[in-house]
């Protein structure tokens, strides 16, 4: 048995503990940690949890008895809370994003090298079924190369959302919706097509003036194959989200749609209804996903713990690549310059106060609360 440690008892935490209570025989949730003890509490009792609340997570890194604590907490503490855990060897599974710079990764990923643990960092739409079928369909190779991608990760917050006192400056959140909706969409484009190699994007604050941090930019990524990609990242309005590949003979997307056309002898396009058919015939062959969502990941980390392998679909790496071309964004955004990635070892976006000594101040919080009342998130949007 599993003895699970939640840390951060915020909204994100409930997905965290309906996927470990998906898997009674495996785990066990035995503390829930909050520097609010009595929200810690409400969430044991919101799930009837037989667990202890606790406002510190010293009980958990310095005792016995926690082999995987789930990291729930805002963005700019998860690298000082992972550090802790890993180099106790309790294996940590990180909300997104990993930490708000390269070298709070680069910290995170030497302490599970020290402490001998896994790491891995939420990227819950890895584990839907549309997306790892879109994800075998490319792979696959039956509509070609890959020449253009297009990301739509637009969703919609209202001016409230940044109310809550650690949303909405670079300090705390470590960036707006390119580092923390956008992370999603740059996580699956990673995965498909792998790292960029150069990046130029505009950022901006068009609708939230009590927010320091953009809520809106635009990427335009090269990779080694040639492809040519486009990222857009709004908070501004919709809640749909859409990805795109153009390839040599179909063009593809999720949610589902595929689009074939061959040429007329003149150059213009006619319906290639037999690759249509291929590519649907393939992709509705592939299986449905057993368990989705958080409640996915979780048991892919649960089943590495068990069989000792280590190995996870995200690990620490791979969170960390997720942050890096993030990073450049930001980077070619507030310096105007095209980036090349990877980025140098000495670059000073790298770290946290390089970013914050360059990053503009869009908007400006004159008031917070601790949290809501209404403690709903959306982790999904139009997947």
């Amino acid at each position: 048995m599993i003895n699970i440690a939640v840390i951060g008892a915020g909204a994100i935490s409930g997905f965290h503990i309906e996927g470990y209570l998906a898997f009674p025989g495996r785990c066990r949730i035995v503390s829930v940690v909050d520097i609010d003890r009595a929200r810690a509490e409400r969430q044991i009792e919101r799930y009837h949890l037989d667990a202890v609340a606790a406002d510190d997570i010293a009980a958990i890194a310095d005792g016995p008895g926690v082999t995987l604590a789930s990291v729930c907490t805002p963005p700019g503490t998860h690298a000082e809370i992972a550090v802790r855990l890993l180099e106790a060897g309790i294996h940590t599974l990180c909300e997104k994003p990993m930490a708000p710079s390269l070298q709070e990764c680069d910290a995170i990923l030497a302490a599970a090298g020290r402490g001998g643990a896994v790491l891995s960092v939420v990227a819950q739409n890895r584990f839907t079924t549309p997306m790892a079928r879109l994800k075998q369909v490319l792979d696959s190779g039956l509509a070609g190369r890959v020449l253009h991608a297009q990301v739509d990760s637009h969703w919609w917050r209202g001016p409230s959302y940044y109310d809550l006192w650690w949303r909405g400056t670079w300090q705390n959140e470590g960036g707006g919706c390119t580092l923390n909706h956008a992370v999603h969409h740059v996580d699956a484009l990673r995965w498909m097509l792998g790292r960029p190699t150069e990046i130029q994007a505009s950022i901006a604050n068009v609708a939230h003036g009590n927010s320091e941090v953009e809520d809106l930019s635009v990427a335009i990524m090269r990779f080694g194959s040639g492809a040519l990609g486009q990222l857009t990242s709004s908070l501004v309005h919709g809640e749909d989200q859409r990805l795109v590949f153009q390839a040599e003979r179909a063009s593809i997307a999720v949610p589902w749609a595929v689009r074939a056309s061959a040429p007329k002898p003149n150059g213009f396009p006619e319906p290639d209804p037999a690759t249509e058919r291929t590519l649907t015939e393939y992709h509705e062959r592939l299986p449905a996903l057993r368990y989705e969502g958080h409640t996915g990941q979780i048991d892919n980390v649960l089943a590495a713990i068990e069989t000792g392998s280590g190995d996870v679909l995200v690990d620490g790496q791979q969170g960390r690549g997720t942050l890096e071309i993030i990073t450049a964004i930001y980077k070619a955004a507030i310096t105007g310059a095209r980036v090349r990635l990877p980025l140098d070892d000495d670059d000073p976006f790298r770290t946290r106060d390089g970013l914050l000594a360059a990053a503009p101040r869009f908007g400006e919080k004159t008031a917070s609360v601790p949290g809501f009342a209404d403690n709903e998130i959306t982790v999904t949007g139009g997947q």
